[in-house]
């Protein structure tokens, strides 16, 4: 709640601003690597929600070099694996919303998402309450994380 309740003032990229903090449960990266790092959604779909992101502030996929796209592939898929040893999904939903009016809620720096997903994991709350309902803290979520992307 302190983070949506929050009236600071956000000036300058999120994805471009977290990475300048120490990692941990304030800016929620997981796994920095060369090109990109892997970040816990601050706003999640679902407990294990992640995000890979460019180091590079480039609004587009087609903008980063090879390297950069070929290792946010890699992450992805490293993501995957976390996910799957930490939370057992059934499934994933992985992709990039590009663009405002494809739904980017950063449009100017591109992402890519990577969303566990259960069976009949929507339920009543989301639908009658526009709420989501997490079983987990953030800063569990963060943790479980971090601790298995090691292993």
């Amino acid at each position: 709640m302190e983070y949506i309740e929050s009236t600071e003032p956000k000036n300058g990229c999120i994805f471009c601003l977290e990475p300048q903090k120490t990692d941990g449960d304030e800016n929620l990266i997981v796994y920095r690597g060369r090109h990109a790092y892997v970040i816990l959604n601050r706003y999640p779909y679902t407990s294990g929600h992640l995000m890979v992101v460019p180091f590079a502030h480039k609004g587009s996929l087609e903008l980063l070099d090879a390297e950069t796209r070929s290792e946010l592939m890699e992450l992805v898929t490293r993501s995957i694996e976390v996910l799957r040893s930490v939370y057992h999904p059934d499934a994933f939903n992985m992709g990039a919303n590009i663009g405002e009016a494809a739904g980017a809620g950063v449009a100017e720096h591109v992402h890519l998402h990577v969303v566990p997903r259960w069976s009949a994991d929507t339920n009543f709350m989301s639908t009658v309450g526009a709420t989501r309902v997490l079983p987990e803290d953030l800063s569990a979520t963060y943790h479980r994380i971090r601790d298995a992307w090691g292993s």
